[in-house]
Protein backbone atom coordinates (compact mmCIF):
# COMPACT_ATOMS: atom_id res chain seq x y z
CA UNK A 1 0.00 0.00 0.00
CA UNK A 2 1.20 3.30 -0.84
CA UNK A 3 2.45 5.77 1.86
CA UNK A 4 0.45 9.33 1.47
CA UNK A 5 1.08 12.41 0.38
CA UNK A 6 -0.17 15.50 1.62
CA UNK A 7 -0.83 18.43 -1.72
CA UNK A 8 -0.82 22.06 -0.52
CA UNK A 9 -2.25 24.31 -3.06
CA UNK A 10 -1.10 27.72 -2.70
CA UNK A 11 -2.01 28.57 -6.39
CA UNK A 12 -4.29 31.24 -4.61
CA UNK A 13 -1.97 32.55 -2.91
CA UNK A 14 1.79 32.31 -3.62
CA UNK A 15 0.42 31.33 -7.94
CA UNK A 16 -1.41 34.29 -7.42
CA UNK A 17 1.71 36.77 -6.39
CA UNK A 18 2.68 37.49 -10.62
CA UNK A 19 2.62 40.64 -11.06
CA UNK A 20 -0.89 41.63 -13.49
CA UNK A 21 -2.20 38.32 -13.05
CA UNK A 22 -4.72 38.86 -9.96
CA UNK A 23 -8.02 36.95 -9.65
CA UNK A 24 -11.11 38.91 -8.17
CA UNK A 25 -13.00 36.39 -5.13
CA UNK A 26 -15.23 35.32 -7.41
CA UNK A 27 -12.68 33.81 -9.71
CA UNK A 28 -10.95 32.41 -6.75
CA UNK A 29 -14.08 30.46 -5.51
CA UNK A 30 -14.15 28.97 -8.80
CA UNK A 31 -10.49 27.84 -8.75
CA UNK A 32 -10.57 26.53 -5.25
CA UNK A 33 -14.25 24.60 -5.87
CA UNK A 34 -11.98 23.08 -8.86
CA UNK A 35 -9.25 22.44 -6.44
CA UNK A 36 -11.85 20.55 -4.25
CA UNK A 37 -12.75 18.35 -6.90
CA UNK A 38 -9.17 17.84 -7.76
CA UNK A 39 -8.74 16.13 -4.61
CA UNK A 40 -6.15 19.21 -3.08
CA UNK A 41 -5.90 18.19 0.86
CA UNK A 42 -4.89 21.61 1.73
CA UNK A 43 -5.95 25.29 -0.40
CA UNK A 44 -3.67 28.32 0.71
CA UNK A 45 -6.14 31.08 0.15
CA UNK A 46 -4.46 34.06 1.03
CA UNK A 47 -2.46 36.37 3.05
CA UNK A 48 -5.42 38.07 4.84
CA UNK A 49 -3.19 41.05 6.11
CA UNK A 50 -1.90 42.15 3.49
CA UNK A 51 -5.78 43.73 1.85
CA UNK A 52 -8.98 43.68 2.22
CA UNK A 53 -9.37 41.65 -0.85
CA UNK A 54 -6.87 39.14 0.38
CA UNK A 55 -8.68 38.83 3.85
CA UNK A 56 -12.81 38.57 1.99
CA UNK A 57 -11.29 36.11 -0.50
CA UNK A 58 -10.35 33.58 2.43
CA UNK A 59 -13.37 34.46 4.07
CA UNK A 60 -15.43 33.66 0.97
CA UNK A 61 -13.69 30.29 -0.07
CA UNK A 62 -14.24 29.11 4.03
CA UNK A 63 -17.33 29.41 2.81
CA UNK A 64 -17.67 27.86 -0.77
CA UNK A 65 -15.47 24.80 -0.19
CA UNK A 66 -15.77 22.27 2.79
CA UNK A 67 -13.33 19.20 2.21
CA UNK A 68 -9.66 21.01 1.88
CA UNK A 69 -8.38 22.61 4.94
CA UNK A 70 -8.88 26.47 4.31
CA UNK A 71 -5.36 28.12 5.33
CA UNK A 72 -4.13 31.46 5.61
CA UNK A 73 -0.81 32.85 5.36
CA UNK A 74 0.85 35.41 8.56
CA UNK A 75 4.02 36.79 9.16
CA UNK A 76 5.10 36.02 12.67
CA UNK A 77 3.33 38.80 14.27
CA UNK A 78 0.08 38.94 16.64
CA UNK A 79 -2.11 41.00 13.95
CA UNK A 80 -1.01 39.38 11.17
CA UNK A 81 -2.44 36.18 13.03
CA UNK A 82 -5.28 37.63 14.50
CA UNK A 83 -6.15 38.59 11.03
CA UNK A 84 -6.13 35.44 9.62
CA UNK A 85 -8.06 33.63 12.45
CA UNK A 86 -10.77 36.21 11.85
CA UNK A 87 -10.46 35.51 7.94
CA UNK A 88 -10.76 31.37 8.71
CA UNK A 89 -13.30 31.45 11.54
CA UNK A 90 -16.23 30.22 8.81
CA UNK A 91 -14.07 27.51 7.47
CA UNK A 92 -14.50 23.62 8.25
CA UNK A 93 -10.94 22.50 8.98
CA UNK A 94 -8.74 25.64 9.56
CA UNK A 95 -5.17 26.19 9.43
CA UNK A 96 -3.25 28.91 10.34
CA UNK A 97 0.12 29.60 8.22
CA UNK A 98 2.81 31.51 10.50
CA UNK A 99 7.17 31.63 9.95
CA UNK A 100 10.03 33.81 9.83
CA UNK A 101 13.36 33.86 8.10
CA UNK A 102 15.92 31.63 9.30
CA UNK A 103 19.05 32.14 6.97
CA UNK A 104 21.72 34.14 7.87
CA UNK A 105 20.17 36.77 4.83
CA UNK A 106 17.48 36.94 6.84
CA UNK A 107 18.45 37.06 10.79
CA UNK A 108 20.84 39.36 9.84
CA UNK A 109 20.14 41.63 6.61
CA UNK A 110 16.43 41.35 6.40
CA UNK A 111 15.17 41.31 10.14
CA UNK A 112 18.39 42.83 11.79
CA UNK A 113 17.96 40.40 14.61
CA UNK A 114 19.99 37.51 16.31
CA UNK A 115 19.56 33.96 16.30
CA UNK A 116 18.09 33.34 19.56
CA UNK A 117 15.53 36.18 18.85
CA UNK A 118 14.35 34.37 15.75
CA UNK A 119 13.31 31.12 17.74
CA UNK A 120 12.05 32.98 20.19
CA UNK A 121 9.46 34.72 18.01
CA UNK A 122 9.01 31.84 15.78
CA UNK A 123 7.85 29.94 19.44
CA UNK A 124 5.89 32.85 20.26
CA UNK A 125 4.20 33.25 16.82
CA UNK A 126 3.19 29.15 17.13
CA UNK A 127 2.05 29.15 20.46
CA UNK A 128 -0.09 32.43 19.76
CA UNK A 129 -2.12 31.13 16.73
CA UNK A 130 -2.53 27.85 18.53
CA UNK A 131 -4.80 30.07 20.39
CA UNK A 132 -7.47 29.78 17.55
CA UNK A 133 -6.49 26.72 15.82
CA UNK A 134 -5.66 23.52 16.76
CA UNK A 135 -3.61 23.16 12.74
CA UNK A 136 -0.41 25.44 12.68
CA UNK A 137 1.79 25.39 10.22
CA UNK A 138 5.33 26.98 10.63
CA UNK A 139 7.53 27.79 7.58
CA UNK A 140 10.96 28.28 8.03
CA UNK A 141 11.85 31.00 5.33
CA UNK A 142 14.86 30.23 3.09
CA UNK A 143 15.29 27.23 5.13
CA UNK A 144 17.62 26.02 2.00
CA UNK A 145 20.41 28.71 2.55
CA UNK A 146 20.02 28.20 6.58
CA UNK A 147 22.49 26.40 8.45
CA UNK A 148 21.02 23.05 8.76
CA UNK A 149 21.82 22.70 12.65
CA UNK A 150 20.13 25.77 13.67
CA UNK A 151 17.33 24.89 10.84
CA UNK A 152 17.15 21.65 13.51
CA UNK A 153 16.87 23.97 16.83
CA UNK A 154 14.05 25.55 15.15
CA UNK A 155 12.24 22.90 13.35
CA UNK A 156 12.20 21.33 17.71
CA UNK A 157 11.23 24.64 19.18
CA UNK A 158 8.37 25.47 17.26
CA UNK A 159 7.37 21.43 17.24
CA UNK A 160 7.34 21.74 21.40
CA UNK A 161 5.39 24.96 21.23
CA UNK A 162 2.72 23.36 19.05
CA UNK A 163 3.52 23.16 15.58
CA UNK A 164 1.40 20.33 13.77
CA UNK A 165 3.56 21.02 10.13
CA UNK A 166 6.62 22.33 9.28
CA UNK A 167 7.55 23.99 5.96
CA UNK A 168 11.27 23.74 5.10
CA UNK A 169 11.13 26.39 1.71
CA UNK A 170 13.81 26.43 -0.85
CA UNK A 171 12.66 30.02 -1.26
CA UNK A 172 14.90 31.49 -3.90
CA UNK A 173 15.19 28.30 -5.67
CA UNK A 174 18.75 27.97 -4.49
CA UNK A 175 18.89 24.46 -3.93
CA UNK A 176 20.84 21.35 -5.70
CA UNK A 177 18.40 17.83 -5.51
CA UNK A 178 21.05 16.45 -3.14
CA UNK A 179 21.41 19.18 -0.99
CA UNK A 180 17.69 19.83 -0.44
CA UNK A 181 16.85 15.76 0.50
CA UNK A 182 19.87 15.74 2.60
CA UNK A 183 18.20 18.98 4.69
CA UNK A 184 14.96 17.09 4.94
CA UNK A 185 16.98 13.46 5.99
CA UNK A 186 18.56 16.03 8.63
CA UNK A 187 15.77 16.76 10.18
CA UNK A 188 14.22 13.77 9.87
CA UNK A 189 17.13 12.38 11.93
CA UNK A 190 18.31 14.96 14.17
CA UNK A 191 15.01 16.80 15.81
CA UNK A 192 13.72 14.05 18.40
CA UNK A 193 10.29 15.14 18.01
CA UNK A 194 9.88 15.50 14.23
CA UNK A 195 7.48 12.46 14.62
CA UNK A 196 4.85 14.75 16.01
CA UNK A 197 4.99 17.08 12.63
CA UNK A 198 4.26 16.40 8.78
CA UNK A 199 7.42 18.04 6.92
CA UNK A 200 6.50 19.84 4.25
CA UNK A 201 8.38 20.89 0.76
CA UNK A 202 8.13 24.54 -0.67
CA UNK A 203 10.70 25.16 -3.35
CA UNK A 204 10.60 27.72 -6.13
CA UNK A 205 12.08 27.11 -9.63
CA UNK A 206 14.47 30.01 -10.00
CA UNK A 207 17.01 27.36 -11.29
CA UNK A 208 14.89 25.05 -12.71
CA UNK A 209 14.60 22.94 -10.31
CA UNK A 210 11.61 22.89 -8.08
CA UNK A 211 10.18 19.80 -8.87
CA UNK A 212 13.34 17.82 -8.55
CA UNK A 213 13.68 18.96 -5.24
CA UNK A 214 10.30 18.65 -4.15
CA UNK A 215 10.74 14.86 -4.69
CA UNK A 216 13.97 14.55 -3.37
CA UNK A 217 12.65 16.11 -0.30
CA UNK A 218 9.24 13.74 -0.28
CA UNK A 219 12.09 11.07 -0.68
CA UNK A 220 13.97 11.59 2.02
CA UNK A 221 11.31 11.69 4.72
CA UNK A 222 8.76 15.16 3.70
CA UNK A 223 4.94 14.08 3.62
CA UNK A 224 3.56 17.00 2.78
CA UNK A 225 4.61 19.16 -0.83
CA UNK A 226 3.50 22.75 -1.61
CA UNK A 227 2.44 23.42 -5.21
CA UNK A 228 1.10 25.30 -7.82
CA UNK A 229 -1.33 24.70 -10.90
CA UNK A 230 1.28 24.85 -13.78
CA UNK A 231 3.85 26.02 -11.58
CA UNK A 232 2.94 29.40 -11.39
CA UNK A 233 4.68 32.37 -9.03
CA UNK A 234 6.72 34.89 -8.08
CA UNK A 235 9.47 35.05 -10.20
CA UNK A 236 10.28 31.58 -12.01
CA UNK A 237 7.20 30.11 -10.27
CA UNK A 238 6.44 27.40 -7.93
CA UNK A 239 6.45 23.42 -7.85
CA UNK A 240 4.25 22.28 -10.35
CA UNK A 241 1.52 20.16 -9.00
CA UNK A 242 0.86 18.01 -12.11
CA UNK A 243 4.78 17.40 -11.73
CA UNK A 244 4.90 16.31 -8.75
CA UNK A 245 1.87 14.52 -8.66
CA UNK A 246 2.09 12.18 -11.98
CA UNK A 247 5.64 11.78 -11.47
CA UNK A 248 4.79 9.40 -8.63
CA UNK A 249 2.13 7.88 -10.23
CA UNK A 250 5.03 6.81 -12.62
CA UNK A 251 7.15 5.80 -10.49
CA UNK A 252 5.15 2.94 -8.35
CA UNK A 253 8.15 1.23 -7.24
CA UNK A 254 8.42 4.22 -4.82
CA UNK A 255 5.28 3.33 -3.05
CA UNK A 256 4.23 7.05 -2.18
CA UNK A 257 0.58 8.63 -3.58
CA UNK A 258 -1.40 11.60 -3.36
CA UNK A 259 -5.33 11.83 -3.84
CA UNK A 260 -5.07 13.80 -6.99
CA UNK A 261 -8.29 13.14 -9.33
CA UNK A 262 -5.47 13.00 -11.99
CA UNK A 263 -8.17 13.28 -14.57
CA UNK A 264 -9.09 16.82 -13.73
CA UNK A 265 -5.48 18.14 -14.30
CA UNK A 266 -5.83 19.44 -17.70
CA UNK A 267 -8.59 20.86 -16.78
CA UNK A 268 -7.51 22.38 -13.70
CA UNK A 269 -4.45 24.08 -15.74
CA UNK A 270 -6.43 25.57 -18.56
CA UNK A 271 -8.66 27.13 -16.05
CA UNK A 272 -5.90 28.79 -14.52
CA UNK A 273 -4.25 29.34 -17.17
CA UNK A 274 -7.29 31.07 -18.56
CA UNK A 275 -8.42 33.44 -15.27
CA UNK A 276 -4.65 34.49 -14.99
CA UNK A 277 -4.17 35.30 -18.75
CA UNK A 278 -1.23 33.22 -18.33
CA UNK A 279 -0.64 31.26 -21.48
CA UNK A 280 1.42 27.66 -20.53
CA UNK A 281 4.91 27.09 -21.96
CA UNK A 282 4.08 24.70 -25.24
CA UNK A 283 7.02 22.28 -23.95
CA UNK A 284 5.78 22.55 -20.20
CA UNK A 285 5.72 19.27 -18.37
CA UNK A 286 2.68 17.27 -18.52
CA UNK A 287 0.03 20.21 -19.53
CA UNK A 288 1.88 21.94 -22.40
CA UNK A 289 0.33 21.43 -25.73
CA UNK A 290 3.29 19.92 -27.33
CA UNK A 291 3.54 17.44 -24.68
CA UNK A 292 2.43 14.61 -25.93
CA UNK A 293 2.86 15.89 -29.72
CA UNK A 294 5.23 13.91 -32.11
CA UNK A 295 7.03 15.45 -35.06
CA UNK A 296 10.13 12.70 -35.34
CA UNK A 297 9.17 10.19 -38.39
CA UNK A 298 10.50 7.82 -35.64
CA UNK A 299 8.78 9.12 -32.46
CA UNK A 300 5.51 8.67 -34.33
CA UNK A 301 6.32 5.31 -35.52
CA UNK A 302 6.90 4.05 -32.45
CA UNK A 303 4.15 5.58 -30.96
CA UNK A 304 1.82 4.46 -33.38
CA UNK A 305 3.19 0.95 -33.01
CA UNK A 306 2.79 1.25 -29.10
CA UNK A 307 2.04 4.06 -27.11
CA UNK A 308 4.64 3.14 -24.39
CA UNK A 309 7.21 3.45 -26.72
CA UNK A 310 7.83 7.52 -26.35
CA UNK A 311 4.83 8.05 -23.26
CA UNK A 312 4.92 7.30 -19.95
CA UNK A 313 1.74 9.05 -19.26
CA UNK A 314 -1.31 8.22 -21.08
CA UNK A 315 -2.99 11.71 -21.90
CA UNK A 316 -7.04 9.98 -21.01
CA UNK A 317 -5.20 10.25 -17.31
CA UNK A 318 -4.60 13.91 -17.10
CA UNK A 319 -7.75 14.42 -18.94
CA UNK A 320 -6.42 14.90 -22.10
CA UNK A 321 -8.98 13.63 -24.64
CA UNK A 322 -7.45 13.51 -27.92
Amino acid sequence: MSERLYIFDTTLRDGEQVPGCQLNTTEKIEVAKLLESLGVDVIEAGFPISSPGDFNSVLEISKAVSEPTICALTRAVKKDIDVAADALRLAKRKRIHTGIGVSPQHIYDKLRSTPEKIVESAVEAVKYAKRYVEDVEFYAEDAGRADVEYLARVVEAVIKAGATVVNIPDTTGYCLPNEYGAKIKYLVDNVPNIGRAIISTHCHNDLGMATANTLSGILNGARQAEVTINGIGERAGNTSLEEVVMTLRCHKDVAIDTNINSRLITKASHLVSSLMNMPVQPNKAIVGRNAFAHSSGIHQDGVLKQRQTYEIIDPQDIGLNE
